[in-house]
């Protein structure tokens, strides 16, 4: 049977390692942000290779799913669809989202928008994608992961996470090789460079949050939507009782 794991992520995020993390299993194929090119279709944005990404992808989310429902090469047992949050616009149905497994990635929001400060002056809430998490959560369900506790543990979270999805956890995940993958989307010339010189999660480093004050506001406004996921964020225990997740299911 084959298992579709959709992990939803806001932006200035580790969802790249991620993404690295599960392509390295043996038994996965990854797909990257399928629906970027409808998104920038949609919303006429110019982000850097924006053309470039129009001609890779469909520009239909109808024929983005049935591309995914096709499901992975023969002999792979896992397809990981590394999403961003921000790219489920309302045009986008929501039924397809019942035959994934759903899984989110979470990043406190001081830290994400003092990032996303450094390349972009003016973010929305929109754009950090927040609210459309809390969204899907809600009605979906799915085990949470904080980008913290994996840079903290990454082989204790991972097992939490793989547990919770029902794919048992690899110790391939936790290294992979530098370099570029054919499975990146078009746009890794633009933004992948410090995933590529990688090898595996980056040590967890905290680090000065500076939010400019014209900011702080959209950190309140997303902070609850934060608060509602990472109250059910999996968190490493010597129990494997205590790692599964608490939210609400659909069966």
């Amino acid at each position: 049977m084959t298992v579709r794991v959709a992990m939803w992520s806001g932006p200035r995020n580790i969802s790249t390692a991620m993404m690295r993390s599960f392509g390295a299993r043996a038994d996965t194929v990854v797909v990257d942000e399928p629906l970027y090119a409808h998104f920038l279709d949609r919303t006429r944005l110019d982000h850097p290779g924006r053309d470039e990404v129009l001609r890779s992808q469909p520009t239909s989310w109808r024929a983005v799913v049935a591309g995914l429902d096709a499901g992975p090469p023969p002999g792979m047992a896992v397809q990981y669809e590394k999403h961003m949050t921000h790219h489920l616009l309302a045009d986008v149905g929501r039924d397809w989202l019942a035959a994934r497994r759903n899984a989110y990635l979470v990043r406190d929001p001081a830290a994400v928008v003092a990032s996303y400060a450094r390349v972009r002056e003016e973010p929305t809430l929109a754009d950090l994608g927040y609210a459309q998490q809390v969204e899907i959560f809600r009605a979906c369900g799915g085990p949470v992961v904080d980008a913290a506790d994996v840079l903290r543990d990454p082989a204790g979270t991972l097992t939490a996470l793989c547990e919770a999805l029902g794919i048992g956890f690899d110790e391939a995940m936790l290294r992979w090789e530098p370099g570029r993958r054919t499975t990146d989307g078009v746009w890794a010339a633009h933004w992948y460079a410090s995933v590529e010189r990688s090898t595996g999660f980056a040590p967890y480093a905290p680090t000065a949050r500076e939010v400019p004050d014209r900011l702080r506001g959209l950190v309140e406004a997303a902070q609850p939507y934060y608060d509602e996921l990472a109250a059910h964020r999996l968190v490493p225990a010597p129990d494997p009782v205590d790692n599964r997740w608490t939210g609400p299911s659909r069966t």
